[in-house]
This record gives structure tokens, C-alpha cells and sequence, in this order.
């Protein structure tokens, strides 16, 4: 059995026009938001054994803050193929991960994540900033993970519901 989180990167700021879309920073109510999902993954017992996560500034903090709350001890990895990524790109990288890994964390994109997230449910559900999704997948392998399955999906967590 295999655990899958999917995390929206954090509330981000849009103070300085000039900056690019990858390069933005949080914003305040990010700075907030990233925490309190971390330490909500620490209450829930789900903090992950890896995290990969976007390598644009927002999602990378985002990654880097939930993990420090959550007392988050592994690798994170950062990887540009999650930069507003399709939900294929999101399983073929999961696909790609060591299966001694039993829970995964995925930091991204909207409109990507919600993609995912319906996608791997097959229902909708709305991905609003800093918002989390558990999926138990009832696989032994990463390799297993495929693109055309329904998978469990335990809980969607938003910073507003806390």
C-alpha cells in the first residue's frame, strides 16, 4: 500500500509585476498557510518519506515550510517538470520513485493538481492555495501506479477548513 499526497503550492505574491511567474515568492497568508498544513500532516500521521515538488519559488517554500512543521526528516526534491505540469507528468515522475518510499508528496499547480485530483478520484474537488489531498493507493510498487485506475481518495484538507 502505497500513500500519495498531492499539496497546491501556498497563497503567492503578485507585488511585484516585474518578477516571472516561476520566480514569485509567498505572500503573508502563504507564510501561514504552509505551516498549519504541516503540522496538520504531523497531527494526521502523514507526513511523507519524500517530497518532490515544483521548482518554482512559490511551491519550493511551500514544500520547505510544510516539511519543517511537520518534523519532515527525508529529501526534497525539486524538479521543473512540475512547473504547471499536466496530471500525466505528476504519475510518470511518481512512477519513477523508489518503492521503499511509502508516502509521497507532490507540490504543484493548479490547473494541474485539481486535474489530478479528479482524475485519480473521479470526482471533482476544488484545490484552492495550500490545499492537500491523501490518496491510499492499493499498490506494492510505484511502477503500479497507473494513469487509467480510480484510486481511494482519503481526505481533501483546505487551510480555510482548519
Amino acid at each position: 500500500m502505497k500513500t500519495l499526497l498531492l499539496l497546491r503550492h501556498a497563497k503567492s505574491s503578485w507585488d511585484n509585476s516585474h518578477l516571472p511567474d516561476y520566480d514569485r515568492p509567498l505572500n503573508d497568508r502563504g507564510l501561514r498557510d504552509a505551516p498549519r498544513m504541516g503540522k496538520l500532516l504531523n497531527s494526521l500521521d502523514l507526513v511523507p518519506d519524500l517530497i518532490l515538488t515544483s521548482g518554482a519559488e512559490r511551491a519550493a517554500a511551500t514544500a520547505e515550510s510544510v516539511a519543517m512543521a511537520s518534523s519532515f526528516a527525508g529529501d526534497i526534491l525539486r524538479t521543473d517538470k512540475l512547473y504547471l505540469a499536466p496530471p500525466d507528468t505528476y504519475i510518470a515522475l511518481a512512477r519513477q520513485i523508489n518503492d521503499d518510499i511509502a508516502t509521497l508528496m507532490m507540490v504543484g499547480h493548479n490547473p494541474g493538481i485539481e486535474m489530478l485530483v479528479e482524475h485519480l478520484s473521479g470526482h471533482s474537488e476544488r484545490m484552492p492555495t495550500a490545499a492537500l489531498a491523501c490518496f491510499r493507493l492499493s499498490i506494492d510498487s510505484w511502477q503500479r501506479f497507473l494513469p487509467n485506475e480510480v484510486y481511494e481518495l482519503k481526505g481533501v484538507w483546505r487551510p480555510k477548513d482548519l
